[in-house]
């Protein structure tokens, strides 16, 4: 067998080619654990933004969307009476009607950009436990909270959003009293006031929906029978999981897209990488002849050619690692509901990780056979 040593000696008897596939081998691995990474955070803000034990109380024929659903003002009292297993809060029922609204905002300089309002009285951080205000408080009438990630949504600065400062909304100036985090979820990215100001700026005489956190022993099928007997109330129940889940499902197409933009980007990559190779292999056709002359065989070639490849892919596959690691993990990306968080976890690096190995041992073999398929005369012969 040939030692490594000449593999790697050979890696680097000509630097021009070697970055050049090198940087073909990073930039393919860099995108496909980006799509994985893009694909899985935006999956994972969705699913942890539904609770199992929320029950969410929309308008019939809203399952899709709670902006456009409407339903009575008087709901939370109804379904107070009315369901059974509603969790309580010193002797209260946790149930938040809320008001949710895709509105244009706007801060003094003239900047717009559209937001994620959200009405709700103090009961929605009975509900929403995933909820912390971090700094400031609960907002009043005037007064609006701010989800930490809600800049990145809007385009505005970090600054522009801080506690003391104020948004206009329908020309009513509003001030931020309160920043708050979710723990991931498509909440961070929402701005949210006071119930009774909402529906006065978007002239609203119904909440969107209402929101209720069951106890231990609380049933979905409790909630589900509620709105079948009151048809009155045109509702439907939907738990938040199955709400979200059912969003989440609506942005597979997006996540596909992420994916083969990545693999068509990756493929006009690796093709160039293989030029490179066929290139490198094709001018050393004369050294495999004279290495086979002396004793060593194809076999042995094809498995030094097939390492030289695989030395380039890891080095290549360690450059995207710590790219990825060190300039893209935490970078926030906006969609039309939130925000999601770039996370590169072991799980998207073993995706890098056996891409980086695959392109090493399949991308150097066509290459390596196509130079060690002549025979030994004329392998000595071409120049």
């Amino acid at each position: 067998m040939i030692p490594i040593s000449y593999s790697i000696r050979n890696l680097f008897r000509r630097p021009t080619q070697s970055i050049q596939l090198i940087g073909g081998c990073a930039l393919v691995v860099l995108l496909i654990m980006l799509a994985a990474s893009m694909n899985q955070a935006m999956e994972k803000t969705l699913q942890s933004s539904g609770s199992e034990k929320n029950v969410i109380l929309l308008g019939a024929g809203s399952e899709e969307s709670i902006e456009r659903s409407e339903i009575s003002t008087n709901i939370n009292e109804i379904a107070a009476s009315s369901i059974k297993g509603v969790r309580k809060v010193f002797n209260e029922p946790a149930i938040s009607g809320e008001v949710h609204y895709n509105g244009i905002v706007s801060l003094p300089d003239g900047s717009k950009a559209q937001a994620l309002l959200r009405g709700v009285r103090y009961q929605a951080l009975w509900v929403h436990q995933q909820v912390r205000i971090i700094n400031g408080r609960f907002p009043e009438s005037g007064e609006v909270m701010i989800g930490r990630l809600a800049y990145q949504k809007l385009g505005f600065s970090n600054e522009s959003l801080a506690i003391g400062k104020y948004i206009i909304f329908n020309r009513e100036k509003l001030k931020i009293v309160g920043i708050f985090d979710a723990r991931g979820t498509v909440m961070e990215a929402e701005v949210w006031a006071n119930l009774g100001d909402l529906m006065t700026l978007t002239q609203r005489e119904s909440l969107s929906c209402a929101v209720l956190s069951l106890d231990r022993n609380g049933e979905f099928a409790d909630s589900d029978m509620f709105t079948k007997q009151r048809l009155d109330l045109e509702l439907v129940a939907v738990t938040e999981a199955d709400y979200y889940a059912n969003l989440s499902s609506f942005f597979a197409p997006i996540r596909w897209m992420a994916w083969v933009c990545a693999i068509l980007i990756s493929t006009g990559a690796l093709f160039g990488g293989l030029n490179t190779l066929y290139a490198a292999f094709s001018a050393r056709i004369r050294e495999f002849g004279a290495l086979q002359a002396i004793g060593f065989t194809r076999r042995s070639l094809l498995y030094s050619l097939t390492q030289e490849s695989s030395i380039a892919s890891i080095i290549g596959s360690i450059i995207a690692f710590g790219f990825a690691l060190g300039f893209l993990q935490g970078v926030s990306f906006p969609f039309s509901i939130g925000v999601f968080v770039l996370d590169f976890d072991p799980y998207v690096i073993k995706i890098g990780l056996v891409t980086g190995i695959s392109l090493g041992l399949l991308g150097g073999i066509p290459p390596a056979w196509s130079c060690l398929r002549p025979s030994l005369p004329e392998t000595l012969r071409s120049s």
